[in-house]
């Protein structure tokens, strides 16, 4: 597994991306701004170099030959909870919805700058240190017929278990322990992505859609997780609750 990120080594990044445009500004940009870079131009190669290599983060197109940038992310995350950023031209929320059900921490459409980019790797990586030094809590939250296990990160819907990314259970989990209450967006983003999250914000709606999906009777008309417009979202409490 990958070793976490230490202050006396260069950030070892691992690149997938086939565009040799790409591949060559990328490579001496982030050389610049002092990571390692390693160089992987399709999918399969992606796999290996990371089974075999230690790296602190992972930028990775979708659109890769051998093997989609979709299933290497779906490797990758199989093995290790580094850091993985999508780098993509593709901006369709479809691809979004995927990259985020398969564990990605965050996404990068291109053309991007390079400032931005190397401030998104450096708060990944500070994200997952900051929830390794606060992991192992013990606590079961109950509010209606969902119940987590934080402890174990696991969710069920009454008696089935639902299967939740990273984020999508921080972020229910937050939603849980303030039943009736209205979230706003700029609070939900800060706890569950990091008051240093330079992303879209439209990545929390694609969290909120996919976990109504998930825990709703019908998710086009949801009475669990209600939006309140221009504000943020408020899971409901039922008079019985």
């Amino acid at each position: 597994m990958s070793k976490k990120p230490r202050s006396e080594h260069r950030v070892r990044v691992l690149v997938v991306e086939d565009e040799e445009s790409f591949v060559d500004a990328l490579s001496v940009g982030l050389n610049r701004e002092g990571f390692d870079v390693t160089i992987a131009r399709d999918g399969q190669e992606a796999v290996i170099l990371f089974d075999k290599n230690s790296y602190d983060a992972v930028l990775l197109d979708l659109m890769l030959p051998k093997m989609s940038g979709l299933d290497v992310c779906r490797a990758m995350r199989a093995q290790s909870d580094v850091p993985i950023i999508i780098v993509s031209a593709k901006g369709e929320e479809v691809d979004m919805v995927l990259m985020l059900e398969l564990g990605a921490d965050d996404y990068v459409t291109k053309p991007y700058r390079l400032r931005e980019l190397v401030a998104r790797i450096h708060a990944v990586i500070r994200r997952r240190e900051v929830n390794e030094l606060h992991g192992g809590e013990e606590e079961v939250i109950q509010c209606g017929n969902i119940r987590m296990d934080v402890d174990a990160r696991r969710c069920y819907l009454g008696d089935r278990e639902i299967k939740l990314r990273k984020k999508e259970f921080a972020l229910l989990r937050l939603l849980l322990e303030n039943p009736g209450r209205v979230l706003t967006r700029e609070v939900l983003i800060d706890r569950v992505w990091g008051s240093d999250y330079v992303g879209d914000t439209k990545t929390l709606d694609v969290h909120i859609k996919r976990l109504r999906t998930l825990i709703e009777d019908d998710p086009k008309n949801p009475t669990g997780i209600t939006t309140v417009r221009g504000v943020g979202y408020r899971f409901e409490i039922t008079p019985d609750e």
